[in-house]
């Protein structure tokens, strides 16, 4: 089900809870609502427009964000690669590749390709970055937790960070994680893994969270704050 409400999309999900939650989601503003499976479709409705002013503020929020301009992939744009910020500088070669440099990041390409074609190359470099620390950082919270996951893989979401399904025990990463600083992807980590046992973010969750990430909120609230990819 899904209402729509001065304009804005709002996704709403029944579950067998007791109380209805509201939330404005990162990266990008997305407004859910969890409500009883016996709620009738009337009073989730007034349930959120009691709430619309604040959902109107947590929106703004988003928007004004700091975000990336529009990729070109020419010299002096910007790369983010774990909370570093380097400064892009193509040079021109039969072979891509992408080398850190101090705080340059040197992107060679073929002359004629596009920004489409540079783009993807780059997504599948930091593609290969976000693996190598997934697999040295997700049995270390394996181990913690006592939490195991099937399966992972990485994909690049603009609404999520992470994301798991419980029936299967899989696990996907945001391809973005490998732009952010690192405490941030062991943060996503942890919250999918508490989510293989716990759906909600009710008290068991949290509590699952406080017990073995004292500091997830303050992490969760960087990971929120940092720059954005463009979106149109």
């Amino acid at each position: 089900m899904a209402l729509v409400i001065s304009g804005i999309p709002i996704e709403v999900c029944k579950k067998s809870i007791k109380n209805m939650h509201l939330y404005v989601k990162p990266p990008d503003g997305r407004v859910s609502v969890s409500a009883p499976l016996n709620m009738s479709d009337e009073a989730i409705e007034r349930f959120v427009r009691t709430k619309f002013n604040w959902v109107r503020k947590q929106i703004s929020k988003f928007d004004e964000q700091p975000r990336q301009s529009e990729r070109e992939y020419v010299s002096g744009e910007t790369l983010y690669i774990w909370g570093k910020q380097y400064y892009l500088q193509i040079e021109y070669g039969i072979k891509n590749v992408l080398v850190l440099s101090r705080d340059k990041a040197v992107l060679t390409i073929r002359k004629e390709s596009t920004a489409e074609q540079r783009d993807n190359f780059v997504r599948e470099w930091y593609r290969r970055l976000l693996k190598i620390e997934i697999e040295r950082l997700l049995p270390k919270w394996e181990k913690i937790t006592g939490l195991t996951a099937n399966g992972w893989q990485t994909k690049y979401m603009t609404t999520r960070w992470g994301t798991c399904n419980i029936k299967t025990g899989k696990i996907w990463f945001n391809l973005q994680l490998a732009k952010k600083t690192p405490e941030c992807l062991e943060y996503v980590i942890l919250h999918e893994l508490c989510h293989l046992v716990e759906k909600s973010h009710n008290n068991r969750f949290i509590e699952m969270m406080d017990k073995y990430m004292p500091m997830w909120r303050e992490i969760k609230a960087a990971l929120n704050g940092q720059t954005l990819d463009f979106m149109d």
